[in-house]
């Protein structure tokens, strides 16, 4: 249950429905009508310079937030494409352009996203930036709920739903 009172400050579950575009009006993604995005502000669960605008929204509040590269997902970074030998991928996976792949590392067993830019008979191009680093990414939110994260959401580090699952 909201409080009319309240407003979006650290600590609290924030509801809000969202749609974002990049700097060309590109729809990238949108909240649906009946499922808005939920998260602990303050918690980093979004990226900054959205946390940041949404401070002090109320219930009902709308507003377009421009996001600069160095707020959302950074800038991209051309040490983070990759070349690598086609012989070094299993034959199954699907190598064209714009695939996404998930890449571990031998030797410390992390996982990493990639997508192919480039395929050739001989090698593969990967890049592990973000897709949306170096663009601006432009917001139109509107605050649908707010509430005070409980004690267990706050040791958790995110959001519970109405049935307290996780």
């Amino acid at each position: 249950m909201s409080d009319e009172n309240m407003a979006v400050t650290n600590d609290m579950v924030v509801s809000m429905a969202y749609v974002l575009r990049v700097e060309d009006g590109k729809l990238i993604d949108q909240s649906k009508d009946d499922s808005p995005l939920e998260y602990i502000q303050g918690a980093k669960q979004i990226i900054p310079g959205l946390e940041k605008a949404l401070v002090g929204l109320n219930v009902g509040d709308e507003k377009v937030v421009e996001v600069k590269p160095t707020e959302g997902y950074g800038e991209r970074d051309p040490d983070d494409i990759v070349e690598i030998p086609r012989a070094n991928l299993p034959d199954s996976l699907d190598l064209s352009v714009g695939a996404p792949l998930k890449v571990k590392d031998s030797e410390s067993g992390e996982s990493f996203s990639a997508y192919i830019v480039e395929s050739d008979p001989e090698t593969v191009t990967l890049d592990f930036n973000h897709p949306l680093a170096g663009r601006t990414l432009n917001f139109h939110v509107k605050i649908v709920n707010l509430r005070q994260a409980t004690e267990e959401e706050l040791a958790h580090g995110h959001v519970h739903s109405q049935d307290h699952a996780h």
